[in-house]
């Protein structure tokens, strides 16, 4: 009888866990990078626009986003989390930018903590994702809870976050992905919401990435590799020298953000984007959009940020649409869409 309750305290210890580390820790990859760097804007000096008429918003899954912007999943279930959600959501809000939570399953193991993710009183207009670990579908999730987290934070869409890897480092890891593409087409086929597959900083590929859009899957986040490395969080976390050596030899691992954008681009010129995996500020976000992603979406910057005070992360917005402004100006470009035809973002050689 008390299976289901201790469960859930692990769940919840480790979302303490994971924000702890990653503000404590070093646990940003170093031997690979997103890619991003390897791409530069052509300069124009003579833009001939007005600097006041640059617009930088965009529709994603038919909403509209003041920027291209996303607060990607991070946490839920704790009193801190509770806290870091409710000031991102705030500035969600007054910057009209979309926003992601991290992954419920301890709201449906734990229904008392569900208000630590229920921020729609925070952000009625912003465009929300609920988040559940794709694996879970093979561990007796199905229509269910998918419904049950999108009502508790009365989404727009429902995030699958896909992390192997992750699982094959974290104590007691779900690691059966036996037939899960079968699992997610019947949801994407159920859900009245659409489906969005991410990664959680390791990539996904274009071959992948078809298998998922031809399932029923409404969008994309690459999540690529380049950033947090959840193999070093999780051994940061682990119960033996297996699973910290483990997460040691596997803390570079993954396809760069840049590489995933392009090449999922290249076989699904249409499908909607997101480019996240070490993205740190505005010009990453308008090298990925260039590139071909819809928004961008960052989480360690904002992680940091929501710990300090929802002044920081509404500062950090601020900073971050200065950037992607600028990008757009200085390339004598207007809209996102002229930015993204424009070819003023080339390769280096």
């Amino acid at each position: 009888m008390n299976a289901p309750t201790n469960i859930s305290a692990q769940t919840q210890n480790r979302k303490a866990d994971h924000i702890r580390i990653c503000l404590e820790e070093d646990v940003q990859s170093h031997q690979i990078t997103n890619g991003l760097e390897r791409y530069r804007f052509t300069h124009s000096c003579l833009p001939e626009l007005n600097h006041n008429d640059i617009d930088i918003s965009t529709t994603f899954l038919g909403k509209h986003l003041g920027a291209p912007l996303l607060i990607s999943s991070m946490t839920g279930g704790t009193e801190q989390a509770a806290m870091i959600n409710q000031r991102l959501a705030q500035v969600a809000q007054h910057y009209k930018i979309a926003m992601g939570v991290g992954s419920q399953r301890v709201a449906v193991e734990k229904p008392q903590v569900a208000d630590t993710f229920a921020v729609r009183k925070y952000a009625p207009d912003v465009l929300l994702f609920a988040n559940l670990g794709a694996v879970q579908l093979n561990y007796k999730y199905g229509l269910d809870e998918c419904l049950r987290v999108v009502d508790i934070l009365e989404a727009d869409a429902l995030i699958l976050h896909i992390n192997p890897l992750q699982e094959c480092i974290q104590p007691k890891g779900d690691t059966n992905f036996r037939g899960l593409l079968d699992k997610i087409s019947d949801l994407c086929g159920k859900m009245p919401v659409p489906v969005i597959a991410k990664e959680v900083g390791n990539g996904i590929s274009a071959a992948i990435a078809n298998k998922l859009i031809a399932a029923g899957v409404a969008a994309i986040d690459v999540a690529g590799a380049g950033g947090t490395s959840w193999a070093k969080v999780e051994s940061e976390r682990a119960e033996n020298p297996l699973q910290r050596r483990l997460g040691m030899t596997f803390a570079d691992w993954g396809l760069p953000t840049a590489e995933c954008i392009t090449t999922i681009r290249a076989i699904a010129p249409n499908v909607p984007l997101i480019a996240s995996g070490g993205l740190r500020h505005g010009l990453d976000v308008a090298t990925a959009i260039a590139l071909g992603a819809d928004i961008a979406g960052l989480a360690m910057p904002f992680l940091q940020a929501a710990a300090i005070s929802e002044t920081a992360v509404a500062e950090l917005a601020e900073v971050l649409i200065a950037e992607i402004t600028t990008v757009l100006f200085c390339t004598g470009n207007a809209t996102l869409y002229q930015l993204k035809h424009s070819g003023s973002l080339q390769r280096i050689e």
